[in-house]
């Protein structure tokens, strides 16, 4: 290990060489009251970035053992951390050069709290891994700027981010107790018999489709009816009440743009905590909860969709159903066959995204229609039997058909942002104006298989490469040869969710993907070492731009996978 000088005189050496010289500063510097790690060196300044670590001793960061003393908090004050030195670079990362040259940059957040690698918390230190843009004129190094950089910019970062003192206690304090008690209160869901909660005052509109900070202006502040408010006792905010939505089937409905689909988009999102101020932090969903929707175009790799769809033309059988261009039946079927394979206990849809066909058939169509020349059995006859028979949720987004009345445990009615419990009102209707529909389901749900998918069909190479990844945003990776278009699976909100999925899909390639395992326990042993391990275990050096993701995801990933075939 060398020191801040010797860093400082190596880089004014290396001034106007060339720029893969650069690879000479790779190692462990020792500043005054850190420690530098440069653990990747980019080999051009039109590259990605370096891969930097700072390692800060706990007695010089200072932070007080209850601020990380249990998984929640500790998950929290990193987020906290994350986002502070993203606020502090910002400040120091200027233009310096060519490309990339100058940038400072660590892991981009969004609304929600997640485990990420970008940094860590022991009563040892506080590490934190980041990005440098190592300055270039042209492609030969600029020196100074390099060691101004490193050796005077980055222990200002580290005094003004890292340092307990620095920073504003109070607001750490609230980001920890907010991030426990949303944790706290997802973990007593299932023991009060509920999939969701909202609490009272939350605020659930965004400000717009794309950017999902909250609406500040004409928000109305969500209150609960009394027939479904329920209360709990938080560790540290105390009383909180608000709407429990219950085990079985909910519907959700009212007139367009009165806040159907944002109430099930917070609830799809409750499976995440979320900063203070974001109005949905008490918001909290099961965290086995999978939002399914139609996807036009996706391959399909031999699932069993028959309790959905049998009896196709030509006796085309559908229990191992493949196909390069689902429909949005088709694609709507196997994603849920494949989130129940997964081990989903909730389902979330709003027929907003869903295919008609596949939602309803209503007695007109029947009696135009006979069963034996429609293949598809609509959702509506098996949504109960899925919580009768696997004990599976469903809430859905439903202002079209009344029908659903018939099979509904809780009707909720949005009423201008207000939610309105209209279960009985509902149950009169339907009592009342009886639909006269034929059941199409059956007595059952029907079986599902879990599948073994077949290694030689995953295969993340490209050329002479064994490994080639990369992520666009958050709705794409290319593996190897093959890009995979997650757009529609809308659980994934980060980008470094994203790039996770990408190194555990060779992870689980490399270790569990063997031909005899099938898929539940292949997630169940990938997600298992991720969580006693950290996700380190899926990447070859430190990594500071992962972000934890669920197993409902990484399968999404898997099953996307053009060139899977499992048997």
């Amino acid at each position: 290990m060398t020191n801040r000088e010797n860093l400082r005189q190596l880089l004014l050496q290396l001034d106007d060489r060339g720029y893969k010289a650069y690879k000479d500063i790779k190692g462990r510097y020792q500043f005054s009251d850190f420690t530098l790690i440069i653990d990747r060196v980019q080999g051009d300044p039109f590259a990605s970035p370096s891969q930097v670590r700072v390692l800060v001793p706990q007695s010089v960061a200072g932070f007080p053992p209850q601020l990380y003393n249990s998984p929640s908090r500790e998950i929290a004050l990193r987020d906290y951390l994350t986002r502070q030195f993203d606020r502090v670079v910002r400040n120091f990362s200027s233009h310096r050069g060519t490309g990339n040259s100058g940038l400072i940059a660590i892991t981009a957040v969004g609304q929600s709290v997640l485990e990420r690698t970008s940094v860590f918390v022991s009563d040892k230190l506080v590490e934190v891994r980041f990005v440098v843009g190592l300055p270039a004129r042209g492609r030969h190094i600029s020196g100074r700027q390099a060691a101004e950089m490193l050796g005077d910019d980055i222990p200002q970062i580290v005094n003004q981010a890292l340092k307990y003192q620095s920073l504003n206690a109070t607001a750490i304090k609230q980001h920890v107790e907010i991030v426990e008690d949303a944790d706290w209160l997802r973990g007593q869901l299932g023991e009060r018999g509920l999939v969701a909660f909202i609490a009272d005052g939350a605020i659930l509109p965004r400000t717009s489709g794309v950017d999902d900070r909250p609406l500040v202006e004409e928000a109305v502040p969500f209150q609960s009816p009394n027939t479904l408010r329920v209360e709990f006792s938080c560790p540290n905010r105390g009383l909180v009440k608000g709407m429990g939505i219950p085990e079985g089937v909910t519907l959700i409905v009212g007139g367009g743009y009165h806040g159907k689909s944002t109430l099930l988009r917070a609830v799809e999102l409750g499976v995440y905590n979320h900063i203070p101020n974001d109005g949905r932090e008490l918001v909290v969903t099961q965290a086995s909860a999978v939002k399914i929707r139609a996807e036009d175009g996706r391959s399909i790799a031999s699932v069993d969709i028959s309790p959905f769809i049998n009896q196709l033309p030509q006796d085309r059988s559908t229990r191992q159903f493949s196909t390069t261009n689902a429909s949005g039946s088709t694609s709507q079927a196997a994603n849920i066959i494949e989130a129940l394979e997964a081990g989903a206990q909730v389902l979330l849809v709003d027929e907003d995204t869903a295919a008609t066909n596949f939602m309803i058939r209503d007695r007109r169509m029947q009696q135009l229609v006979a069963k034996d020349k429609e293949p598809i059995t609509p959702f509506i006859d098996k949504v109960r039997q899925l919580y009768n028979d696997y004990g599976v949720s469903t809430i859905l987004v439903m202002g079209g058909s009344g029908d659903y009345f018939d099979v509904a445990d809780t009707v909720i009615a949005m009423d201008n942002f207000q939610p309105q419990d209209v279960t009985k009102q509902a149950q009169a209707i339907a009592q009342q104006y009886r639909t006269e529909r034929t059941p199409e389901g059956g007595e059952q749900f029907g079986s599902i298989m879990p599948r073994i998918p077949l290694p030689q069909s995953i295969d993340p190479s490209r050329g002479h490469r064994e490994v080639k990844l990369k992520v666009r945003d958050v709705d794409e990776m290319v593996f190897g040869t093959e890009e995979i278009d997650l757009g529609a699976v809308e659980q994934i909100v980060e980008k470094g969710q994203l790039r996770a999925i990408a190194e555990a899909l060779v992870y689980a390639k490399q270790q569990y993907i063997d031909g005899n395992s099938t898929i539940p326990t292949i997630l169940e042993r990938v997600m298992g070492d991720i969580e006693s391990k950290g996700l380190d275990i899926v990447t070859n050096i430190p990594e500071g731009g992962l972000i934890v993701f669920r197993r409902f995801e990484l399968a999404a990933a898997l099953n996307r996978l053009r060139t899977l075939k499992v048997r």
